[in-house]
């Protein structure tokens, strides 16, 4: 692996890298482009930053003369722009692949050999299956700015294709894009960036529309739909919510995406405090049990009901209903899928929860002790998710008037929201 590969790997733009090492940007380009070699004052702390010994560091940037000998000339590889560009970069990238793939499904049928088909047929395929795995990546990540790079060059390398290939497979393609746009999507809102979360949304809908993938167009919408909820737009996230669920009816009745759907009405509903609708919505939802086989749970649509429990102490959490609530999360916490390590977002989501009710009931004990625990994995993670789930706990905390320990959380969850 080259130094600029490594980098990008662990999850440093070359601005921070360079920051981190103490020299200027320039000069860890030239480093990458192997026109000089870091200085033996700097590889200590480059092996820690890469994570490497210095022996492996070494082998990286000094390899043996033969391994240059003969070699073609490699392309300069793609920047990963820093937290100042990213917002900017990544919003002309959806613009552009929105102008690419509308244009592509404008064009009328054209003569295509079979040779030429199969060869797109089979780099649709491709960027699939290359969405599907960042999807798992993102998933398992435990600071979800470190997949940005990569997403960034698939984004690259998708519009490029959608360029070259012709109308004949532009349905294929839209349907990738659409899938690749709701990971974008979901970085964005991961980082609190709801403005660009709702233009990867919005993207990701035109394509699938055009792809006709009516659930990829489903989850598309209800992604957008949590963007409004975030900003407490909550009549505004249930129009969209059922516009979705029109949309669901049309798809494959084997998914689960109508019961997604129900899943994230209920949480519209129970933030406008319609206790009724709320509870229909999670019935429906529970409906996801009864589909036969298997329940597609990878990619986009990774709803198979495993959350319910914990979606349905969270929306009694909402509605006041404390008792039922607490009882519907501590069972969910003391699950395997829950268990610690496994899911920081899952787990602060109803660490707050717990820390909500606590709060309520002016217990400062059981207010403190899941706060804490809510706030370690919001830091070790770097979820926004889990921060913004906290800042509505610090609101709670501000009637608690002078007890320390909860001044003292409150504190800090106010430093956590502020980075």
């Amino acid at each position: 692996m080259r130094l600029s590969e490594r980098r990008k790997a662990m999850g440093y733009c070359q601005e921070k890298f360079a920051h981190a090492l103490g020299v200027d940007r320039t000069t860890v380009g030239r480093w990458e482009r192997g026109e000089t070699t870091p200085e033996c004052v700097h590889r200590p702390k480059m092996a820690e930053l890469l994570r490497l010994d210095i022996t492996e560091l070494g082998r990286m940037l000094d390899p043996p003369p033969a391994a240059h000998y003969a070699q073609p000339a490699q392309p300069l590889p793609r920047p990963v722009h820093g937290p100042g560009e990213s917002d900017e970069m990544i919003r002309r990238k959806f613009l552009r692949l929105l102008t690419v793939t509308g244009a592509l499904t404008a064009l009328g049928p054209e003569a295509a050999d079979d040779i030429a088909e199969a060869a797109e047929r089979g780099s649709a395929d491709d960027y699939r299956r290359m969405n599907e795995h960042l999807w798992q990546v993102y998933q398992l990540a435990r600071s979800k700015r470190s997949v940005h790079g990569v997403v960034q060059d698939q984004l690259d390398a998708l519009a490029d294709a959608l360029k070259t290939g012709s109308s004949r497979r532009a349905g294929a393609m839209c349907e990738a894009a659409g899938d690749l746009f709701q990971l974008s999507g979901e970085l964005a809102f991961d980082s609190n960036r709801y403005t660009d979360a709702a233009a990867a949304y919005s993207v990701a809908a035109s394509a699938s529309d055009s792809a006709h993938a009516f659930d990829l167009w489903a989850c598309a919408l209800v992604r957008h739909a949590y963007v409004d909820m975030s900003e407490r737009q909550f009549a505004e996230a249930t129009e969209t919510l059922d516009v979705a669920r029109t949309i669901a009816t049309r798809g494959d009745p084997a998914l689960s995406t109508r019961y997604w759907v129900a899943s994230v009405q209920a949480e519209a509903h129970a933030n406008l405090g319609d206790l009724n609708a709320c509870q229909r919505a999670l019935d429906e939802a529970q409906k996801v049990t009864d589909l036969p086989g298997p329940v597609h749970k990878g990619g986009w649509l990774r709803f198979d009901g495993a959350r319910l429990p914990e979606e349905r102490g969270a929306r009694f959490v909402q509605l006041g209903r404390l008792d039922l609530a607490e009882k519907a999360l501590k069972s969910a916490l003391d699950s395997a899928a829950l268990a610690k390590g496994t899911s920081y977002r899952r787990r602060g989501s109803v660490l707050v929860d717990l820390a909500l009710i606590g709060a309520k009931r002016h217990d400062a004990e059981q207010a403190v002790i899941h706060g804490r625990e809510a706030l370690q994995l919001a830091r070790q993670s770097g979820s926004g998710y889990v921060a913004r789930r906290l800042q509505t706990l610090r609101d709670d905390l501000r009637s608690y008037g002078h007890d320390r320990r909860v001044a003292e959380l409150a504190a800090d969850i106010g430093s956590l929201h502020a980075t």
